[in-house]
């Protein structure tokens, strides 16, 4: 054995980074009391940090936990925590034991003003009730879609709040098994779900950005939520909804902007109980693939005030069947169809015939999706052409709305921050365009809508 081993194993030992056995800020971790503020020096430190007591970790913005990509980088087993001002970087990559930035199991917890990047997943909660994750920017690893991870998960957190966060190149913001949550204010971009719900009820989710997802918002087995102020824009993978709803009772989509998504919303047996209903009022659905997406079952829904603008299809039954077991009006007032040629006798705002989409192209689209290389061409003409001329082969509509507006409603309040106010404008630029293309004859002469832009 050589005699200068044991001098090389200490240096070893010395110079090894502080992720590998413990480090300065676990020992201040370690040496702090309960209910102290734990300052992290300034600058770069390898460790894995484990809190066990009610204390507050700051970074002021200045210092880095990397945990070399391996494992957890901050697991909390105490309530009463909270962790920020830090950047988090560096947590293992491998799907087992799910790697994350912060991992808390107790509760309440807050974590706010922190950058996450690097990480497979950001935060994870499990059974923290109370929690508060605000403003934080998470990143995640540059992975393919399939292969990454949450970049906020609550499974179990009654009561916890969720705002301005912003996140991409993530899998989903997803919500388990949590009831009573507010979440508002996120920015969720280049991800899967923007936002995935799951078994938790009783939540309103208000002024949350999602753009270029596979799915902006997605509600499954959730019961007693609102849906306010939200933006959908560009989500567009396979499926591609703003919103979508599956199972879901007592759910109000208000005042949302669903633009240019593959669907605008889509909605599959909610509500599902017999006694439940769904209120969607308010929405500006404008230049979707279809604007409103319904299974044949889908019952006991009601849109009135909604704007559908230039989309490709304005409203269809996913597969064969209506529309019908739903009411597209509301003490006399329905939506603004920007295809309706209306006819406004006693000008009071209202068709004076039921919007009745029967698109024959359409209804076979329906039964066949492949035909949708046809969209715009020769072929659909011709297909519509010939309805018109044999009226026998006309469908039966879609949907019927009694009351269409013939004035688009004002556009949803955008955020307060304005970060989306270049797509809103968007909206509002459709919303003329439709409103300027789409006179009405009113005693025998065009009258041009007016647009409103004051808030809801």
């Amino acid at each position: 054995m050589r005699r200068d081993l044991p001098i090389i194993l200490l240096l070893a030992w010395l110079l090894a980074p502080s992720w590998a056995a413990g480090g300065p800020v676990q020992d201040l971790i370690d040496r702090a009391r309960p209910g102290e503020t734990v300052i992290v020096p300034a600058g770069h430190h390898r460790e894995h940090l484990k809190i066990d007591k009610p204390i507050t970790l700051d970074g002021h913005d200045a210092a880095t936990i990397d945990g070399g990509g391996e494992g957890i980088v901050i697991e909390i087993t105490a309530p009463d925590v909270t962790i920020r001002n830090l950047r988090i970087t560096g947590s293992g990559s491998t799907v087992s034991g799910e790697p994350c930035a912060i991992r808390a199991l107790a509760g309440p917890v807050v974590i706010e003003h922190n950058t996450i990047d690097d990480c497979l997943f950001g935060i994870d909660l499990r059974e923290s009730p109370g929690a508060i994750v605000r403003d934080n920017t998470i990143i995640g690893k540059d992975l393919e879609e399939a292969r990454r991870g949450d970049a906020i998960r609550l499974w179990w957190c009654h009561e916890s709040t969720v705002e301005r966060n912003r996140v991409r190149r993530a899998r989903d913001l997803v919500f388990w098994y949590s009831e009573g949550l507010t979440i508002r204010e996120n920015r969720v971009e280049d991800s899967r779900y923007g936002l995935h719900f799951m078994y938790s009820h009783h939540t309103v989710l208000s002024r949350n950005d999602l753009r270029r997802n596979a799915v902006g918002i997605y509600l499954m087995y959730s019961n007693d939520i609102t849906l306010e102020h939200n933006t959908m824009i560009a989500n567009r993978g396979a499926s591609g909804y703003g919103i979508g709803l599956k199972d879901c009772d007592n759910i109000i989509v208000r005042d949302n902007a669903m633009l240019a998504n593959r669907v605008g919303i889509y909605i599959d047996n909610s509500p599902s109980s017999v006694d439940a209903t769904g209120l969607l009022e308010g929405n500006t659905i404008a230049d979707n693939g279809t604007g409103i997406l319904a299974t044949p079952n889908t019952h006991d829904n009601v849109f009135t005030h909604n704007a559908l603008i230039e989309n490709e299809e304005q409203a269809a039954a996913h597969g064969r069947g209506t529309l019908h077991l739903n009411s597209f009006s509301r003490d006399g007032v329905g939506n603004f169809w920007s295809d309706y040629p209306a006819f406004d006798g006693d000008n009071d705002g209202i068709g004076d015939l039921p919007y009745e989409p029967r698109s024959l192209f359409h209804s076979l689209l329906s039964a066949e999706p492949n035909l949708r290389i046809f969209l715009h061409s020769p072929a659909q003409q011709a297909i519509e052409f010939t309805a018109r001329v044999v009226p026998e082969l006309r469908p039966e509509p879609v949907l019927v709305d009694p009351a269409p507006l013939v004035d688009p409603p004002a556009m949803p309040e955008g955020p307060r921050d304005g970060r989306r106010a270049p797509m809103l404008a968007l909206g509002s630029a459709l919303i003329l365009v439709a409103g300027g293309l789409g006179g009405v004859l009113t005693h025998g002469q065009i009258r041009t809508p007016t647009y409103r832009r004051d808030a809801q």
